[in-house]
C-alpha cells in the first residue's frame, strides 16, 4: 500500500524548510522590536469555544472545523484560528490583573480548516498572529496594522496594498442589519442556501458571500459606513489620522466585512499588488474584538490583532522575485581514508561542533573522489582530509575551498586555526 500525505497539507522538506525558519526569524525579530511576547496554546480546543467565540454562522464553524470526540465523551476542535485560544488563555490566567496592559502577545503555529485547497491554501496551515488585549486604545490599533506591514517589509516585501474599514460598535451593527434585512428580504430566494440562513443571523456575512459575491444587491447593499454613529466614526478617524502619522498608505473600504463574526470597530486587510501573485490576492487579515473576553467569563478586555499565513508571505515573496540568503554553508567537510583516519575523523568533527563549526562527515564508507563531490554540493568552505600518513603524524590537511590551497596542520591547533580563518571571513 502507498502512503501519500494527506490532501490539504504538505510535506515542508529540507530544501525548503530553511525558508520558514528565515521567514519566522523576521516574525520574531519585528515582534521583539514591538515587544510582543510569545505565547503557545494546544492545538485543540472544546469545540464550545469556538462556536461561541468565531460564531455559529461563520463558514469555518459551519463548515471548516476538524471536530471530534475524544474518550471521555468531550467534543473538540483542531484550532482554526488563534484568537479564540489567546483570548481564552488571557482569562483563564488573569492576564487582565497584569499591571502593564494591553497584554502583548503573538503566536505561531499550524491551525486546521477543511476548505478546498488552493494555491497557497491548505487544510493545515501554518499562521503567524499578534493579540493586544487590554486596551481601546486607537494607537494600539495602528500599531498593529504597523508591526503586520513591517513583517512584510522586512522580507522585503514592496507591492503591498493596506485596506482598512470600520465596523462599528454594537448600536451600529443593529441598525445597519435591520437594514440589510430590509434590503436583501425581497430577493433573498435568488441566493445561495448559506445566504438565506444569514440573513437573519448574521446578514453582514452576505457581503461576503464567495458565491453570489457578483450579485447587484450585494454592491447596492446598504453601507456600514453610512450607520456609524459619532463615536464610532470618532474612533476611526483616529485610527487612520495615527496611520497618516506614521507614514503607512490606506484605502478605505466600505464593504470589508471580515468572515469571523468576533470583530467590531477597526477591520484590515493587507494584500498584494504583485501581477503574478494570483486571484486571491490578501494576505494578512485582522481587526478590534472588544467584547470577546466577556463572552466566556472574563471581565472587559477590549483587544485587537491580526493572522498571516506563512505559505502565503513565502508565495508573495515568490511572485515579487524576493529571495532570503542561501542556506547556510558547511564551514568544514571531514574526509576520511580507511578506519583509523575515520576514528580520528569523527573525534575532530565532535571538538569542531563542541566549537560552534558546521561540520559533517561522510558515513557511507565512500571513496575520497565522492567525499569531496558531497563536500562541493554542500558548499563546503573547508575540507579536512585524513588517511593513514596524516594519523600517525597526528596531522590533517586543511583545504580552502575558494581558492583550493591547503596546509597540513597539528590536530591540537586544528581547532583555534579554523575558527580563526572563519572569523576572518565574516562566519
Amino acid at each position: 500500500m502507498n502512503f501519500k500525505v494527506p490532501r490539504g497539507t504538505q510535506d515542508i522538506l529540507p530544501s525548503e524548510s530553511w525558508k520558514w525558519q528565515r521567514a519566522e526569524a523576521i516574525i520574531k525579530n519585528v515582534c521583539d522590536v514591538y515587544r510582543y511576547k510569545e505565547i503557545r496554546t494546544p492545538i485543540f480546543e472544546q469545540t464550545d469555544l469556538f462556536q461561541r467565540l468565531v460564531g455559529e454562522t461563520t463558514d469555518v464553524v459551519q463548515k471548516e472545523m476538524y471536530t471530534f470526540t475524544d474518550r471521555g465523551d468531550r467534543s473538540m476542535t483542531l484550532r482554526p484560528e488563534g484568537t479564540a485560544p489567546v483570548v481564552r488563555s488571557y482569562v483563564e490566567h488573569k492576564m487582565f490583573g497584569y499591571p502593564d496592559q494591553p497584554v502583548k502577545l503573538f503566536y505561531t503555529g499550524p491551525m486546521f480548516r477543511y476548505e478546498r485547497q488552493q494555491a497557497g491554501r491548505y487544510r493545515q496551515f501554518v499562521q503567524f498572529g499578534i493579540e493586544a488585549i487590554g486596551s481601546n486604545d486607537p494607537a494600539i490599533d495602528a500599531e498593529v496594522i504597523a508591526l503586520a506591514m513591517d513583517v512584510y517589509k522586512k522580507a522585503g516585501l514592496t507591492k503591498l496594498k493596506l485596506v482598512i474599514n470600520s465596523l462599528g460598535d454594537t448600536e451600529c451593527r443593529r441598525t445597519h442589519k435591520e437594514a440589510l434585512i430590509e434590503h436583501f428580504k425581497p430577493h433573498i430566494d435568488e441566493f445561495c442556501s448559506d445566504c438565506k440562513d444569514r440573513l437573519e443571523k448574521n446578514p453582514l456575512r452576505i457581503l461576503d458571500c464567495k458565491v453570489d459575491g457578483d450579485h447587484p444587491l450585494i454592491k447596492s447593499a446598504p453601507s456600514l459606513a453610512d450607520y456609524l454613529n459619532e463615536e464610532s466614526a470618532a474612533y476611526f478617524k483616529e485610527v487612520t489620522s495615527y496611520l497618516e502619522d506614521m507614514d503607512i498608505p490606506y484605502e478605505i473600504d466600505a464593504n470589508l466585512v471580515r468572515g469571523l463574526d468576533y470583530y467590531n470597530h477597526t477591520a484590515f486587510e493587507i494584500m498584494s499588488t504583485s501581477e503574478g501573485f494570483g486571484a486571491i490576492t490578501t494576505l494578512c487579515g485582522g481587526g478590534r474584538y472588544n467584547g470577546l473576553a466577556e463572552d466566556i467569563g472574563g471581565p472587559s478586555a477590549p483587544g485587537i490583532g491580526f493572522a498571516m499565513s506563512i505559505e502565503r508571505l513565502l508565495l508573495a515573496m515568490e511572485a515579487e522575485e524576493v529571495s532570503f540568503e542561501a542556506e547556510p554553508d558547511i564551514d568544514v567537510y571531514v574526509v576520511t581514508l580507511g578506519d583509523e583516519a575515520k576514528r580520528l575523523g569523527v573525534k575532530i568533527l565532535g571538538q569542531l561542533r563542541a566549537s560552534g563549526i558546521r561540520a559533517d562527515i561522510d558515513y557511507t564508507g565512500r571513496k575520497m573522489k565522492a567525499q569531496m563531490k558531497s563536500a562541493d554540493r554542500l558548499k563546503a568552505k573547508n575540507v579536512l582530509v585524513i588517511g593513514e600518513e596524516e594519523v600517525a603524524k597526528q596531522v590533517v590537511v586543511l583545504r580552502n575551498m575558494a581558492d583550493r590551497q591547503q596546509e597540513e596542520i597539528s590536530t591540537t591547533e586544528l581547532i583555534q586555526v579554523v575558527a580563526d580563518r572563519l572569523t576572518k571571513e565574516g562566519r
